[in-house]
């Protein structure tokens, strides 16, 4: 084995990488108790960042609406939860990295929040960036609540539609 590594692939390169998905297959096995019967749809990572581009300035989503919105597109019961979520913080650092480069057109990453409008901590530049993002954009950032994150206060009433 040679001492030279691969280069890392850039958030940017993580995005268009597909690694052949999407797909849509027969929910079975521990996922069918979790789930149900039916089908999930494992979406590609530049087909959540697609949906994720689309939410315009004051309104913001939630991973479980981007889900919802995948499965509705695929025919498919649901949409992967994980791979949805990854998928989103594979946006948000592509997007960030590309603003890093000076692009401007980039993903609003910080319009797409966890379930029940919590901040994701995950993005980058934590929640305090996100934060400001969102106040900057008329939001009001309500703080979490023992181990809860910080939310967006009344985030349902600025849904955008999907």
């Amino acid at each position: 084995m040679s001492g030279k590594s691969r280069p890392r692939k850039s958030w940017q390169e993580k995005l268009t990488d597909s690694k052949g998905l999407l797909r849509v297959e027969k929910i079975t096995g521990k996922m069918s108790k979790k789930w149900g019967a039916g089908t999930i749809v494992i979406p590609a990572p530049k087909e959540v960042d697609e949906i994720m581009r689309k939410i315009p300035v004051g309104k913001v989503t939630t991973i479980n609406e981007i889900r919802a919105k995948l499965a509705q597109e695929h025919g498919a019961t649901i949409g992967r939860p994980m791979t949805t979520g990854i998928f989103a913080w594979i946006a948000a650092n592509a997007a960030n990295e590309a603003a890093e480069e000076g692009k401007r057109d980039i993903t609003p990453y910080w319009r797409t929040l966890k379930s029940g409008g919590q901040l994701n901590e995950k993005y980058p530049g934590g929640v305090e960036a996100q934060t400001a993002c969102l106040e900057k954009e008329g939001h009001i950032i309500e703080p979490g609540k023992g181990k809860k994150l910080p939310k967006v206060k009344d985030f349902e009433k600025h849904l955008a539609k999907l």
